[in-house]
């Protein structure tokens, strides 16, 4: 199994990006999975253009894309991506969507065709927090994740995809509001780990309840 694995680099006034950072102390192989690390533009249609290319270079089995999302507490797997772009802020080429369709030709939305609940559950069994999102945005985290599951649908191509979010790294809370949530690279990279584990091992995803009630 290849394993195609992204992460966004700095955005929004940040010096690091920890999904980057942490993504790099990743195993190169990860129960006899091969790991394919692509560092991406935080940029829209830029971003996922960059994965389309690595695409049809080494042909993945799976993509599994990581972005950071400042104020979750817990490493977040993604279910659904939405037809939708709207920035609250700037990407790195000061592209602002006010609210468009990614794809005028694209579904409404996309649901990662990853075990999202085996990944989530694993990563917990390893003692470190994580929960099922139902939402990645509408920023270049959500444009990645419908774009790369748009492109295999469009593509008929054989691949597994979908998102994570993780949390901000210590290091770039120390000028932020006491309470703002981190998590250490180290257990971020851990974390990610046994995310492609789950990947690995399961055909299909479990069967737990992870639903949301708001």
């Amino acid at each position: 199994m290849k394993i195609l694995l992204t992460a966004f680099d700095p955005f929004g006034g940040e010096k690091v990006n920890p999904a980057l950072e942490a993504v790099k102390m990743v195993e190169d192989e990860i129960k006899g999975a091969e790991i394919v690390k692509l560092e991406i533009p935080t940029v829209f249609k830029e971003g996922p253009k960059t994965i389309f290319d690595k695409i049809e270079e080494i042909n993945p089995d799976v993509v599994l894309s990581i972005g950071q999302a400042g104020g979750r507490s817990a490493l977040t797997v993604e279910f659904v991506g939405i037809n939708w772009a709207d920035g609250r802020i700037a990407d790195n080429e000061g592209n602002q969507p006010t609210g468009e369709k990614i794809f005028e030709d694209g579904e409404t939305a996309y649901f990662s065709t990853l075990p999202v609940k085996g990944m989530v559950e694993n990563i917990r069994k390893h003692e470190i927090p994580a929960h099922m999102s139902y939402t990645a945005g509408t920023f270049v985290c959500n444009d990645v994740l419908y774009s790369v599951l748009y492109y295999i649908d469009k593509h008929n191509k054989k691949i597994k995809s979908g998102f994570m979010h993780v949390p901000f790294a210590a290091d770039q809370v120390v000028d932020k509001a006491n309470g703002t949530p981190f998590m250490s690279l180290e257990m971020i990279a851990q974390g990610i780990t046994h995310a492609i584990e789950a990947i690995v091992e399961l055909d299909e995803d479990i069967d737990v309840n992870m639903g949301q009630t708001q």
